[in-house]
Parts: C-alpha cells; sequence; structure tokens
C-alpha cells in the first residue's frame, strides 16, 4: 500500500472544506444529507449536490430539510467524473472531500474528516477514508455483495475522499472520458502522484451498503473493460500494479473467447473433430471459472444457476468492450496550447495571479473544443523558475488563477530551465508535446499544438503533432512563413479551434 495513516491531531481552525455529492436521484441521498447535518465536528462550507441525471428528467432530487448550505449544481447527465468536476470547480473551500450519494457517513465523520485534514502538511494533496460494507452473517457474500465488498481494498475510492483543490486544478481533475463511477478515481490518483503530491489514509470510517444489480449485474459489469483500455494507454502496462490491483482474468476471457468461436467456426466447416476439441477447451475454461465464483459464495439454487449463465456469457462480452475501448482511444485526439500570448497575454515572468488576462477568443475557443469532448493541455517554457523570477508556489497561484478564468487543462507540462540548460523538453526541442500526450493517452500524432511563435511550431512537428500558429504583434514573419510552409497559419483563437477540430 502507497497510503499512509496520518496521526488523530487536530490543528485549529478548522479546515475549510466543502462536499460534492454526484447523484442520479436515488433515494439513498436522503440519509446521506440527513447524516452530514445531523454528524458532529465543524460543518462544510457548503454541501453541492451535482443532479447527474439527463437533461430530460425533471423528477426533483430526494434532498431532505436540513441544517446545511446545499446546493444544486446540473451536470448533464455525463456521468460521475463530469459530475464531480461541476462540482469541485463550483467549490471556492481549500479542501473538496467527494461522497457517493449511496454512502452513509458516521455521526462522528465531520470530526474525523477535520482530523484528517488538518493533519496533513502542504506535500499532502488528498486523504482517503476507510470504507466498510455491512454484510449478512451466517453466508458467504453473493457476486454482487463482492463487487461491493471489493471497495473495502481500493487503494484511492472517491466513495469518500478529500482532494486539496488546488491539486485538482494542477492536474485538471477528473477525467471526463472515463464515462462510469469505474477507474476515474484511480486515473485521477495516480496522475496526481506523478505530479508530486503524497495522498495519505485518514481515520474516518464511511458504510457502503452492498448493491443488487439483477441477474446480469455482473455481465454489465464488463463495460469496465472499454476503461482499462484507456487506463492502459494513459499509465502504461504497468497500472494495475500502480493502481493496486490484482491480474485480471482478460488474457483468459480472450481464451475462451477464441475456444468457443473456434468451436462453432470449425462446426460449420464440416470439422467435428475439432470443433469437439476447441469446445471442450471453452467447457473446461468455463466450468473452471463458474467454479471459481460459485465457491466464493453462498452457493444457494439461485446464485449457482447464475453464476453458470453469467460465467458463459462475461468472456465474450469481456473482450467486446476491450476491443470498443481500445478502438475508442486509438481514435483519442487532443489540442495543446502554448500559454503566454495564446492563452494569456504575455507578462514578463508573470508571479501576481491579478495580472492574469486571457487572449481574446480564449474562453470561446475553449469552451467549442470541450464541448466537443477533446482534451486540453498547456505546454509552456517558464525560464523564471531557473532565473529565480518566480517560484514554484508563484507559477501554481498563476495556474489556478488561469483554470479559474478558462477553465480545466488535462495536464500542464511546463520546462523550468533556462535557455542555456541544454534540457530536453524546451520548446522548440518536443519533449514537452510527447510528455502531454503521454499524460493524456493520446497518440502524439492526433494531437495539435496552438502556439503564437515558431519554437511552438517546431516543437509539435519535431514530435510528430499538427501545428496551428496564431500570430501576434511578436510573431516573426520568418514564423510565420516557416509555419505556411509545415503547418497552418490562421488569424484568431476560434478559428484556431475549428481547424484544430480537423486537424486531429
Amino acid at each position: 500500500m502507497s497510503t499512509v495513516r496520518t496521526p488523530n491531531a487536530r490543528r485549529d481552525p478548522a479546515p475549510d472544506y466543502a462536499v460534492v455529492v454526484p447523484t442520479a436521484g436515488r433515494a439513498t441521498l436522503t440519509p446521506l444529507l440527513r447524516g452530514l447535518a445531523l454528524g458532529r465536528g465543524p460543518a462544510p462550507a457548503e454541501v453541492l449536490v451535482v443532479d447527474d441525471r439527463p437533461e430530460r428528467e425533471d423528477r426533483p432530487l430526494p434532498v431532505p430539510e436540513c441544517d446545511l448550505p446545499v446546493r444544486l449544481l446540473a451536470s448533464g447527465g455525463r456521468g460521475p467524473a463530469a459530475a464531480r468536476n461541476v462540482g469541485w470547480r463550483t467549490a471556492t473551500a481549500d479542501w473538496v472531500a467527494f461522497l457517493d450519494d449511496d454512502v452513509l457517513p458516521g455521526e462522528d465523520w465531520r470530526a474525523r474528516l477535520a482530523d484528517d485534514l488538518g493533519a496533513l502538511g502542504t506535500e499532502v494533496a488528498a486523504s482517503v477514508a476507510r470504507i466498510v460494507v455491512p454484510l449478512p452473517d451466517g453466508r458467504r457474500p453473493t457476486d454482487d455483495e463482492r463487487d461491493t465488498l471489493a471497495l473495502t481494498g481500493a487503494r484511492w475510492i472517491t466513495a469518500d475522499m478529500a482532494y486539496r483543490r488546488q491539486a485538482l486544478v494542477e492536474v485538471g481533475g477528473f477525467d471526463e472520458r472515463f464515462p462510469r463511477a469505474y477507474r476515474e478515481d484511480a486515473d485521477l490518483a495516480l496522475r496526481v502522484r506523478r505530479a508530486g503530491w503524497r495522498i495519505v489514509e485518514g481515520s474516518r470510517v464511511t458504510t457502503h451498503p452492498p448493491k443488487y444489480g439483477g441477474p446480469l449485474a455482473s455481465v454489465r459489469r464488463q463495460r469496465g473493460n472499454a476503461d482499462n483500455a484507456l487506463m492502459r494507454a494513459k499509465h502504461g502496462r504497468g497500472w494495475r500494479d500502480a493502481a493496486g490491483e490484482g491480474e485480471g482474468r482478460l488474457g483468459r476471457h480472450a481464451l475462451t473467447t477464441l475456444a468457443g468461436v473456434s468451436a462453432l467456426g470449425l462446426l460449420t466447416a464440416g470439422l467435428p473433430r475439432a470443433a469437439a476439441l476447441a469446445g471442450g477447451l471453452w467447457t473446461g475454461l468455463t466450468a473452471e471459472f463458474a467454479l471459481h465464483r460459485i465457491a466464493a459464495g453462498p452457493r444457494t439454487p439461485g446464485e449457482v444457476g447464475r453464476m453458470a449463465v453469467t460465467s458463459a456469457l462475461i468472456p465474450p462480452v469481456a473482450c467486446a468492450h476491450r476491443v470498443a475501448g481500445e478502438r475508442h482511444v486509438r481514435r483519442g485526439r487532443a489540442v495543446l496550447f502554448d500559454r503566454d500570448d495564446t492563452l494569456i497575454e504575455d507578462v514578463p515572468y508573470l508571479a501576481d495571479p491579478e495580472k492574469v488576462r486571457p487572449m481574446p477568443g480564449a474562453a470561446d475557443a475553449l469552451a467549442l473544443l470541450r464541448a466537443a469532448g477533446v482534451p486540453l493541455g498547456v505546454v509552456t517554457n517558464q525560464s523564471g523558475l531557473a532565473r529565480g523570477h518566480i517560484t514554484a508556489a508563484q507559477l501554481r497561484a498563476v495556474t489556478c488563477r488561469i483554470d479559474e478564468l478558462l477553465g480545466p487543462f488535462q495536464t500542464w507540462q511546463v520546462c523550468p530551465h533556462g535557455p542555456d540548460e541544454d534540457c530536453p523538453c524546451r520548446k522548440p526541442r518536443p519533449a514537452l508535446v510527447r510528455r502531454a500526450a503521454e499524460e493524456l493517452g493520446v497518440d502524439v500524432r492526433r494531437c495539435v499544438v496552438v502556439g503564437d511563435i515558431g519554437s511552438d511550431v517546431e516543437a509539435a512537428l519535431t514530435a510528430g503533432a499538427r501545428a496551428v500558429l496564431v500570430p501576434t504583434a511578436r510573431t516573426l514573419p520568418s514564423e510565420v512563413a516557416l509555419a505556411r510552409r509545415y503547418a497552418t497559419v490562421v488569424p484568431d483563437l476560434s478559428t484556431a479551434a475549428r481547424v484544430a477540430l480537423e486537424l486531429a
């Protein structure tokens, strides 16, 4: 485990925190909010309930009358990652505690959260709670119950996890390409840790009742294999180890599916003996999978029958979702922006957040790209760090201000070196562009870099990306000429966004 338990040392004043609850309108929202209201300890600055139902849904949310500053927001049914982003970006508190709408915080949850957050150093980005799943006594858990029980061993679970808002800004929050409540929390934690922050285990305990999804729930859960494809693209082959995951069964599912398809194909081709061999392999693998699941459960007739049927369905469904996920990842695209004189006005060695001024059309261009679901990043040289003109804290403050004015970026890639340090990342060298593509899990050839000078264009082309130049008064004629030959030149950021959508 990479998490560590923090001491129960309180510090005054109480931490400034907000609570964000994404919800699909389930009745469990009512006891959650009542439990928060009746709990002991410092109250949250606000509770942001984010309605993640489709916009056509007009049923009121089950929000009870309670002594809490509750605000209702909407995310348009885009999934829990998007809903959480809507919540934390609206919040103004230093810390944001994410709770699922079906958990039950203990009566001392508020006090323990204050203990957890008050004891943290500035290098810590997040505090994760311990999840408890109550199960019936006297029998083994069902398949659905085992699925919920897995939350108790998850390393980073946003059923109850508090993040420092500054860290969320730095990494762009949750990746909304994860459409389900699956993997989006582990992806965020991995990116936060890669940015140099720590994540620790807190003292608070939260109850998560078992979920019951019907007889084919385990088959529907195989949609998560598409999300695993994105995890692999973003974090490499070793993402399971990094996230504390055990070995998956996809390899065995693929073999089972191949055996079954081969048996049918050989039988159709008039080769019964070969078909019998392939069919025997499929039967053996399917039986092993079913027995493994049956042995872990209550072994009632209904559960045994359910495991037998779903064990035959799961392998091909899992493989189909993984293939679809890999295809979606390969079609992924991203747009990367230079910072100074592209997104914001260039102020030499900018250290004061109050001096951040967006370039004309920047907000509209970014809104167009976000509406198209395109991940965004920033690639910027900041030699003021090496020269001592700005500090890392000042750079973070400026980044937070840009986020407030222009919205989230899924990756910030910054070269902190001076021009004489011969580093591999300072533009026009390509490392920043390649790192951004890797961070986003996108083929660099499907990235478009938008900038205002020749080094932006050269960095993109050297990395293998496309380039769009938006000249300013400082852009040299030779840089414009270079871009006209090898890239695209446009008059403004709005045009750059439309062109980027065509090029990526």
